[in-house]
């Protein structure tokens, strides 16, 4: 009997980046700089810096923003979104947060997204808007 292993590699085939989406970029970030680009197939994603700071924002194939996001520090947490945390059952010694970010959406708007984690199985994204109210949360897997 003769086994025999098959290897196939894919490569995806990157697009070009349209210059409505590299124009849409300069225009509501101007001073970006060290920006790199990813197709994500649906959007292109920008991730930049910005005062020192990362980001990360996409846009569709017409060059139409869609979200921003930035990573912040706990303390960077408006009062009203520390607030919502500290009376969910998330603020438990059971969650342990492990990180947070600023999600500013075309759809959602501006919002606070939190990740925690109980254990290796119980991990959650966090949706807080900007008057500290829970909106979503989502499993993470």
């Amino acid at each position: 009997m003769i086994y025999g292993i098959v290897s196939t590699t894919t490569y995806a085939q990157l697009r070009k980046i349209p210059s409505k989406v590299t124009d849409a970029l300069k225009a509501k970030f101007p001073d970006a700089s060290g920006v790199e680009w990813k197709d994500k197939v649906t959007n292109f994603e920008a991730t930049f810096e910005l005062n020192s700071v990362k980001y990360q924002s996409t846009f569709n194939s017409k060059g139409e923003w869609q979200s921003t996001e930035k990573f912040i520090s706990e303390t960077e947490l408006p009062a009203e979104v520390k607030d919502g945390l500290a009376k969910s059952k998330y603020n438990s010694s059971d969650w342990e947060k492990k990180s947070f970010v600023w999600v500013d959406s075309k759809k959602d708007g501006e919002r606070y997204r939190i990740f925690v984690e109980k254990n290796v199985v119980n991990k959650r994204y966090l949706y807080f808007n900007k008057s500290g109210q829970l909106d979503k949360e989502t499993l993470s897997l």
